[in-house]
């Protein structure tokens, strides 16, 4: 029986945590309009951090090889994230944010990877670069709906590939990488390991996020 390949594999395995992570009453509520552009700001924010750990660490990965294949230019968002905070938190954010607990413990667990294991920053990179390729993208379309946010404007610049023309056939030689990953077996399901915990980080924000902006009764 031929195995499948690993681009399948990560995908299958991280299933349950990514539909957790889609559903979390955080994510509900903000995209069901039932929040306001205060949450979706601080959602952004938390963002940040993430990816500034992500991007921080991209250079010094570029040459790795079982990480730098991922290392792309036109997946960048820290650049984008930061003019849509300008729009959305005002002059000086930078000085006045603050990552919410789970948020440090995300960037964190990021760092420590990028420092330490290229495999398991790749299962970072992964998790991240192509869910907001894909599911991103119903983000955006709600954002701009629900907060008048100019179409692919400031706001939303995060969920916005300038440098990608084709997200479907990206997504896919994207995936034809970690097919290819440089890894043995063993390492292989590390990397899937590290994958779920990636979403585990990722509902845990989104948890945080919850129990600041609860719904009133």
């Amino acid at each position: 029986m031929t195995p499948s390949p690993f681009s399948t594999v990560i995908r299958t395995a991280s299933h349950d945590q990514h539909t957790e992570a889609e559903n979390s009453t955080f994510m509900s509520d903000l995209l069901g309009g039932r929040l306001g552009v205060d949450a979706y700001a601080r959602y952004t924010e938390q963002l940040w951090f993430v990816y500034r750990a992500l991007e921080d660490a991209a250079q010094s990965l570029a040459g790795d090889p079982v990480a730098g294949p991922f290392v792309r230019a036109e997946l960048l968002r820290v650049a984008e994230l930061e003019r849509d905070l300008d729009h959305l938190l005002g002059a000086g954010w930078q000085q006045r944010s603050v990552p919410l607990p789970a948020t440090a413990a995300y960037a964190e667990r990021v760092a420590e990877v990028a420092r330490t294991w290229p495999a398991g920053y790749v299962a970072h990179h992964y998790t991240r670069y192509l869910g907001d390729l894909s599911g991103g993208q119903v983000i955006r379309g709600i954002a701009e709906k629900t907060w008048g946010f100019e179409r692919k404007g400031d706001g939303v610049r995060f969920y916005v590939f300038e440098g990608i023309g084709n997200p479907a056939a990206f997504k896919r030689e994207y995936r034809e990488l970690l097919d290819a990953l440089a890894v043995d077996d063993l390492e292989k399901q590390r990397v899937v390991d590290e994958c779920r915990n990636a979403f585990a980080l990722n509902s845990a924000v989104f948890a945080d996020l919850g129990a600041a902006y609860p719904l009133s009764a």
